[in-house]
């Protein structure tokens, strides 16, 4: 055991060690009991039961693996529990038929493919008996560990929408006994865009973490790059699968350069390209070409991947060609009308052919509802309006950005915006007549 704890270094271990594992256990809970919702709640049983013993009695050398076992043991006493229940209604018992064992066949190989409870999550939460919003946001909350405050701000819609959602979808599994079991291949596709978009949020929160001190979660990209490459293995001719792995891995190699030695956030205009992880961006290159091939050029991941493949290709800022990403994004507006996209094509407009082409983009955007309260918006606004020389509503442009941003890293970049602002304002001031 460690020296004698803190409550809040006991609280804060505890806390990373739930975002590494949390997705872990409930999926191992899952597999035990059959039951997403119930190994859900067992599993935050597990934390509560860490916090008091750890608070008491330190935290231990591998706090996973204690929670882990702390965790599988709540489960095994769930089992011994509905096997009391089952034992103590012979009655019923003398009504059942008991179900035959089946004989291996192509399902047990199925089961084989998949041998990662992780996945075999994925593919339960996104069942088709949930409507599409309600399967990512419960897969979201299962798998990635994130809060419904983060999934809200992803898909623009109010806090309580989204815990109806996760409530829902957990209460319709339990109710129509939707079991821990690997779909048929034959039901793969009525599942995939969901598992797949799963992964995509997962894998965007660990590059740009949306709160807590850190500007990059690296742990979240790598499940989220793990799932997408078993998925490749499985579905090796699929063009979302491949286009979306492309995409990841593209994105992915420039980890290493998103922060400089003291952790501080450096932005992509600034970072050393050198160290780029050019052997990821070789997969990537790979994998987009096999999307390509399978037919995908108008698939959305795979136009965001070749997106990301401009920007891994320019060895410098300068050499980005920003025309070709503006064309892109316009292609990927077509086949996914989103606010998002279009405001990200406001960007790359920018860069292509200047502030008044892209200005003419913005301001459409600029009173769209489900933008409200979205910090990029305020962000590229600012952006715009200091390139217009108009640096006191930039400033507060940036000011609104930084109102509605939770992450320590992306706010230090913001108020180092407005500090050079400010600065910049006094300058002008002080020289006035």
């Amino acid at each position: 055991m460690a020296g004698p704890p803190t409550g809040a270094s006991v609280e804060a271990t505890l806390d990373a060690v739930w975002r590494m594992e949390a997705s872990r256990l409930i999926a191992r809970l899952a597999r035990m009991l059959d039951d997403v919702g119930r190994a859900e709640e067992l599993a935050q049983d597990a934390m509560v039961s860490a916090l008091e013993h750890w608070r008491r009695d330190g935290v231990p050398d591998n706090p996973a693996a204690w929670l882990m076992t702390a965790a599988r043991n709540r489960g095994i006493d769930a089992l011994r529990q509905r096997r009391l229940r089952w034992e103590q209604q012979p009655m019923l018992q003398d009504h059942l038929e008991p179900q035959p064992m089946t004989a291996p066949d192509d399902d047990d190989a199925v089961q084989d493919r998949f041998g990662d409870d992780m996945l075999r999550l994925l593919f339960v939460a996104c069942h088709p008996a949930l409507p599409r919003d309600a399967q990512v946001a419960l897969t979201l909350r299962l798998l990635g560990g994130l809060d419904t405050a983060w999934i809200a701000r992803a898909f623009l819609v109010p806090e309580a929408t989204v815990a109806q959602r996760i409530v829902r979808a957990k209460r319709t599994l339990a109710e129509r006994g939707i079991g821990f079991a690997v779909p048929p291949p034959a039901e793969w596709p009525t599942r995939l865009d969901a598992v797949l978009e799963v992964i995509y949020l997962i894998f965007n929160e660990g590059y740009a973490a949306s709160a807590g001190d850190g500007w990059t979660r690296p742990a979240l990209c790598e499940e989220a790059l793990r799932l997408a490459r078993v998925l490749a293995r499985l579905q090796p001719l699929d063009a979302r699968v491949a286009g979306l792995l492309a995409l990841m891995e593209l994105q992915a190699s420039r980890l290493p350069a998103r922060t400089d030695e003291e952790g501080r956030p450096v932005l992509l205009e600034a970072q050393d390209r050198a160290r780029w992880d050019r052997l990821q961006i070789s997969r990537g290159l790979a994998a987009l070409q096999v999307a390509l091939q399978a037919g995908g050029g108008a698939e959305p991941y795979v136009l965001q991947a070749a997106i990301a493949a401009c920007h891994a290709r320019a060895r410098r800022a300068a050499d980005t060609d920003w025309p070709r990403i503006a064309a892109l994004y316009t292609a990927l507006l077509e086949v996914q009308p989103s606010p998002v996209v279009a405001l990200n094509r406001v960007v790359a407009v920018w860069r292509a052919s200047g502030v008044e082409a892209a200005w003419a983009l913005l301001e459409p955007l600029l009173d769209e509802p489900r933008l409200r309260g979205h910090a990029p918006l305020a962000v590229v606004h600012g952006e715009l309006l200091e390139q217009s020389r108009q640096p006191v509503a930039a400033r507060d442009a940036f000011v609104r950005a930084l109102a509605l941003t939770a992450n320590a890293g992306q706010r230090a970049v913001l108020q180092a915006r407005i500090d050079q602002l400010n600065r910049s304002l006094g300058t002008v001031l002080s020289t006035a007549p």
